[in-house]
């Protein structure tokens, strides 16, 4: 379902909008600029994914502990 909403813009953005995205394709560049901040679902479950790879976390944690200069369990 789809909600219709105003907004007020300055008017060289409003004509830029109108001239690089075009009339009547304004509503779903806005909706795709925006859904990943406000609904980051996506986000989350690729981040879940890439936790469950067992190699890639193992890597990570090898450049983190190399760019950090230690051992993660050693103290500050």
């Amino acid at each position: 379902m789809h909600k219709k909403l105003t907004i007020t813009l300055d008017e060289q953005l409003y004509d830029g909008l109108h001239r690089v995205i075009g009339r009547g394709k304004i509503s779903q560049f806005i909706e795709d600029l925006l859904r990943p901040h406000i609904l980051n679902t996506e986000l989350d479950a690729e981040y879940k994914n890439m936790a469950k790879n067992a190699a890639r976390e193992r890597e990570a944690e090898e450049w983190c502990e190399g760019t950090l200069g230690g051992d993660r369990n050693e103290s500050w």
